[in-house]
């Protein structure tokens, strides 16, 4: 996905880069939006000889206004008979023809509208899966989906707007130019008069811009709200929050509705204040009448009614342009949320390269590699150089924060280093396209993320083309199919947001399952055992050894008996590499992986100079461990036994052999604990006597 440069700066700049992509539609909408006005002033003025001859005033129109002089002159060649007759059809055609103007005026602005959101919701969707993922460690979820959703919308609204203000202002200068022709006097003084409609409205209007920032806040608090409440719906029930929640979600609700009303009440000041002061000014231009027309008092009739007709029309399309400006307002503070949302200059971009992977050859290689993430000090990585062949498994391993993760988000380009540099048979990771080195690896991670979608859609996502066969196949090999097997509607059957349906293991396997279907050959795996109980874990380590084979791997582990087969370990330890070598290698180095290996093993002192105290304390900590340990694994494997998840009669059997030998061990880590226990007792008296 290719990112376009970004030449907006200025919110009116992108409402405008975003409506001249449809010229047409515009035009349409401003095209019929005049012509309705023109044919609404025609009908207008129409309307007035017609009720004079029915009325049998017929001479007062002779001294009346030239405007209608110059309408009626096309049916003085009708017979009088009928003239009356055409006139009145005349005038509904073009009544028909005002609102037909209108119809497909609104129509054409309601697909003009529909199309802006659409070209604004797409903006932002594509900006938010081209963004580095350290913008989302700022953003909020729900914050993005408001913003994505109904903001956008009124955002759109700003430009609908616009045109029919530019319309609305065409009626206006229709019916104006209509009043000039009837008397330039009365038409100056009602453009003197208008105005101050518009100026006292305007307090009002500064006043919805406020509400409507208002409303865009407490959106975007409630909706970001509302998703974290959602997703952590368990933790906020495992400590009895709910009350607390309630309570702080009806405060926004109810915050919220009192905005709302306050706006509509402001908003509904605008109609009735701007009708007050239109009757006042029709009043006062009835008296300027009088005045002007003293000495025309036969065609004064004919003058005022025609006036105040055009006038009575033209008064609501004020009104409406205090409206409109009103409109305008609460439309500003959504166009600044998604202006903030779509532009590019304040937000990082990883840069695509220009060459199509060509798939490994030789290895990886960080060269090195030193990282900050954006807007910190701290350095998370500090020169760190490591290789990886092809086909080989380097592990990481080392206490939390030491950069492992980090390291590993490095490979897939989730951040690119601060300086130095990864390779790739030798060429620049950077210089690769970003879509096809992705599609080359396969991540495996403890926090696996699923759809919300079927068994069969989360195992094909990396390979959408993927048949059934193969979907069944990677699930097989990933030691997930007999468990879907079971599900009411296998490969079919929902598994709820995130996966909630299913247990961790299965998660874990189904992962595993999407990673075979997509058959990377660069695969990540980061601590996906760390969290699983010891039947799932064996289950999925088996699903990892499979997937594992012949591939190029990179693995974080806290469990160092799932790395000890590793070709090289890497230790790591603030960012960086302490220790380097094979498990039996780092062994006999006597470090800082054999202290780790001590403490989750028992494998030897960790300190060859440590006093009684502290070293009968170390072995009941080991001993307690290998305790835990041996029964941990025994349960596990009656677990799989009484469950019958084992496929032969040889597994059974070897299952058997473990707990036979894991009852031993048990067996054997008791007698060590009580010899340590009666050690202590016998030291207690000798302390006593001192």
């Amino acid at each position: 996905m290719k990112t376009a440069p970004n030449i907006v700066t200025s919110p009116r700049q992108m409402l405008f880069s975003v409506a001249h992509k449809y010229p047409f539609q515009i035009l349409l909408s401003v095209v019929l939006g005049f012509s309705g006005a023109l044919f609404n002033g025609i009908s207008t003025a129409l309307i007035v000889p017609i009720l004079m001859s029915l009325l049998g005033q017929e001479e007062i129109l002779k001294g009346g206004p030239p405007i209608l002089q110059i309408l009626l002159s096309p049916f003085d060649q009708v017979p009088e008979s009928y003239r009356l007759v055409v006139m009145a059809l005349s005038t509904i055609f073009v009544i028909i023809l005002k609102n037909a103007s209108g119809y497909f005026s609104s129509l054409a602005s309601t697909v003009l509208s529909r199309s802006l959101t659409s070209d604004l919701q797409e903006q932002g969707l594509k900006l938010i899966l081209e963004v580095d993922l350290a913008y989302f460690s700022n953003a909020r979820v729900g914050d993005l989906m408001n913003r994505l959703g109904g903001e956008m919308s009124r955002a759109s609204n700003a430009i609908t707007g616009v045109i029919q203000l530019a319309v609305t202002s065409a009626t206006v200068l229709v019916f104006l130019g209509l009043m000039l022709s009837i008397s330039w006097q009365l038409t100056i003084a009602t453009t003197l008069l208008l105005p101050s409609s518009a100026i006292l409205s305007q307090f009002l209007i500064r006043r919805a811009k406020v509400f409507s920032r208002i409303l865009t806040d407490i959106n975007s608090a409630y909706s970001g709200g509302l998703v974290e409440l959602i997703s952590g719906i368990r933790l906020v029930k495992a400590t009895g929050n709910e009350n607390r929640e309630y309570g702080r979600f009806v405060g926004f609700i109810r915050r919220r509705e009192q905005v709302q009303l306050q706006s509509k009440m402001n908003s509904s000041l605008i109609g009735p204040m701007a009708e007050v002061i239109n009757i006042t000014i029709l009043f006062i231009l009835v008296l300027l009448s009088r005045m002007l027309f003293q000495d025309q008092l036969n065609a004064l009739s004919a003058i005022m009614v025609t006036y105040l007709v055009l006038l009575s029309r033209l008064l609501p399309y004020v009104s409406q342009l205090n409206s409109l400006r009103n409109q305008l307002a609460h439309a500003s503070s959504p166009v600044d949320v998604v202006y903030d949302l779509l532009r590019r200059d304040n937000k990082n971009f990883m840069g695509d390269g220009e060459i199509t992977y060509p798939g490994l050859r030789q290895g990886i290689e960080f060269r090195n590699v030193s990282f900050t993430y954006p807007n910190t000090q701290e350095q998370v990585l500090r020169n760190v150089t490591l290789s990886l062949p092809k086909g080989k498994t380097l592990a990481l391993v080392g206490s939390s924060g030491a950069g492992k993760s980090t390291l590993a988000d490095l490979l897939p380009r989730f951040y690119d280093p601060t300086s130095g540099i990864i390779v790739i048979d030798g060429c620049d990771l950077r210089d690769f396209d970003i879509s096809t080195l992705r599609m080359s690896m396969g991540i495996v991670s403890q926090d696996t993320f699923l759809f919300n979608n079927t068994i069969r859609y989360n195992i094909s996502y990396g390979r959408p083309q993927s048949s059934d066969e193969e979907v069944i196949e990677a699930a097989r090999r990933a030691n997930a199919y007999e468990f879907i097997a079971r599900l009411p509607d296998g490969l079919d059957t929902l598994i709820g947001d995130r996966g909630v349906m299913l247990s961790g293991g299965q998660r874990q396997r189904l992962a595993i399952a999407r990673a075979l279907v997509q058959n990377p050959e660069i695969l990540i795996l980061d601590e996906a055992t760390s969290a699983l109980d010891t039947v799932s874990e064996r289950l999925v380590q088996q699903a990892i050894d499979e997937l594992s084979r012949d591939r190029t791997t990179l693995v974080i582990a806290h469990r160092l008996s799932t790395v000890q087969k590793a070709d090289q370990i890497a230790v790591m330890e603030k960012g960086q590499v302490i220790e380097l070598g094979s498990h039996k290698e780092l062994l006999a180095k006597d470090g800082i992986y054999t202290k780790l290996c001590s403490l989750q093993f028992g494998d030897g002192d960790t300190k060859r100079h440590e006093t009684k105290d502290e070293e009968q304390q170390r072995l009941m900590s080991q001993v307690s461990y290998e305790f835990r340990a041996n029964l941990n694994s025994m349960l596990g494997f009656l677990t799989l036994l009484s469950d019958g998840l084992v496929d032969s009669e040889e597994e059974r059997q070897e299952l058997t052999d473990k707990v036979y030998q894991s009852t031993e061990d048990l067996l054997k880590s008791l007698e060590r604990m009580e010899k340590s226990q009666q050690i202590q007792e016998r030291k207690q008296p000798a302390i006593a006597k001192r």
